[in-house]
């Protein structure tokens, strides 16, 4: 895959529907080789590159630096979980995950309650879904609890005046994240990991037809 013809919007599009639930990179690997890249477009293919393949790496990094920004405000810790889930709630694989596990453990307890939990029928026509399959969360549409865990989150970030706290450790997130992606060399994996990528969303499309 040519990461220099990758849009912004393409690459949203891929950390959106990618799965989030695999391991992240061995530190290692993490910190392996790095190198100025030679020209602008060689800049914008590595970080491209970088972002997804070592995006599990840079969610934790975040998570860790936005931690020890909120060790003096409790409050501001929950705010920041909340915030957190709001956003992996937009990711399809976590979002299925999710209301998966909620729902199987619900049916531990109530299993009328977890079959009210389930996700609308779609029917099918000719082996195809009559209309394009949209995401629930224990049987909802995913945008309730989009809304429900980002109001939340507000009301505690007013509360815990934690704002200017995240904005900064969110500021030093994103630049290390930047700067990590912009001068780690892309390895032989991250590469082979592209064309597999690739691959399955040709096949995804070709199954589609």
């Amino acid at each position: 895959m040519d990461w220099g013809n990758v849009t912004a919007e393409d690459l949203i599009d891929a950390l959106r529907e990618v799965d989030w639930s695999s391991p992240p990179r061995p530190l290692s690997e993490f910190f392996s080789r790095f190198t100025v890249p030679r020209s602008y477009a060689k800049w914008n293919s590595r970080l491209k590159c970088n972002l997804y393949y070592y995006r599990t790496n840079y969610f934790i990094l975040v998570v860790l630096i936005l931690g020890l920004g909120f060790l003096r405000r409790p409050l501001a810790i929950l705010a920041a979980i909340l915030t957190a889930l709001s956003i992996a709630f937009l990711n399809d694989s976590f979002a299925s995950t999710f209301s998966e596990k909620v729902t199987r453990t619900v049916r531990q307890f109530s299993p009328h309650l977890a079959a009210k939990m389930r996700p609308p029928f779609t029917p099918v026509i000719r082996g195809r879904p009559s209309a394009k399959r949209a995401i629930h969360i224990c049987g909802q549409p995913r945008w309730v609890f989009v809304f429900l865990f980002s109001s939340a989150s507000f009301i505690l970030w007013y509360v815990s005046c934690g704002l200017l706290t995240v904005l900064w450790a969110l500021a030093i997130a994103v630049l290390a994240t930047v700067l990590h992606a912009s001068f780690r060399t892309p390895n032989l994996k991250a590469r082979l990991n592209t064309f597999r990528e690739e691959f399955r969303a040709v096949w995804r499309n070709y199954r589609e037809l």
